[in-house]
């Protein structure tokens, strides 16, 4: 995801009982495509970080460019000490999910998406940060849990989300798609931005914009609305833009009697806002 904000109207995340502020460092960065940059964190704090849902996201705090004197807030009630700190010490705050963890390592994965050429976006401090991320740089983890719970009855699962909700939609399939079937609808800026790795009992069908004026999620939107969705009953767990994830639920609720406890919606962020932080 590239930032979390208000959730307003949204799912909550389902927290840990017991969390803490993690101190980590990178260890190694990858540009998977012109717009997704994979970066790995380890540490020996990782060992206080346990595996929950399938969508497990966290906050991580990294500093600003040419920033010195760079604080990570130590209690897993940040936000006052955040709000405490100089300008030349408060870090940047960005939420997102988590792609890959390996216990045995130590290590995760969190990709970011890049937005180099709209640096007014929400997503620019988090493209910085990843495209100069360097092994042994600091950054502070803070897990915030995870939303994806499926509901008893459903039969298979509908999965929708733009460039901000691809790692949490890929990270769902590879630890779901074997005990539910999957209809993935996955909007991305590029061509170049497909996945091409093919998961069992899941059909995504990808959604590339090619046009930096269209506003991200109205892709994958429409053909939600256009398409001829299987039978039988669905958990629905959609994010990214917010018009995107509470025009689905709309939709779903409105036009096809869709339970609203059915589905998980989250807004990662808003199209021409900035996060703070």
């Amino acid at each position: 995801m590239a930032s979390l904000g208000s959730m307003a109207m949204a799912s909550r995340y389902r927290r840990p009982g017991h969390r803490r502020m993690l101190n980590l460092t990178v260890r190694g960065r990858e540009r998977i495509s012109p717009h997704f940059v994979s970066v790995t964190l380890g540490g020996d704090d990782f060992q206080h970080l346990d595996r929950s849902g399938y969508d497990q996201a966290g906050r991580l705090f990294f500093p600003r460019p040419g920033q010195d004197g760079f604080v990570i807030p130590s209690s897993d009630k940040w936000m006052r000490q955040y709000a405490l700190l100089s300008a030349a010490k408060r870090p940047r705050v960005r939420m997102y999910s988590i792609r890959r963890f390996r216990p045995e390592m130590s290590e995760i994965d969190i990709e970011v998406v890049i937005h180099e050429e709209s640096p007014g976006t929400p997503a620019a401090a988090g493209s910085a940060w990843a495209l100069a991320a360097e092994p042994g740089d600091q950054v502070g983890f803070l897990d915030e849990g995870y939303c994806y719970v499926p509901t008893p009855d459903a039969t298979w699962q509908l999965l929708v989300g733009d460039e901000s909700a691809l790692p949490a939609v890929l990270a769902i399939l590879e630890r779901s798609a074997d005990a539910l079937p999957a209809e993935v609808f996955l909007e991305v800026p590029a061509d170049e931005d497909v996945r091409h790795e093919v998961t069992a009992n899941a059909r995504i069908h990808w959604l590339p914009r090619n046009d930096p004026a269209t506003k991200p999620g109205t892709l994958a939107l429409q053909a939600v609305k256009d398409a001829h969705l299987r039978p039988g009953p669905f958990y629905t767990w959609t994010a990214g833009e917010s018009a995107l994830p509470t025009g689905l639920r709309r939709h779903l609720v409105n036009d096809r009697d869709i339970p609203r406890s059915d589905i998980a919606f989250l807004g990662y962020w808003k199209h021409g806002r900035a996060s703070l932080g």
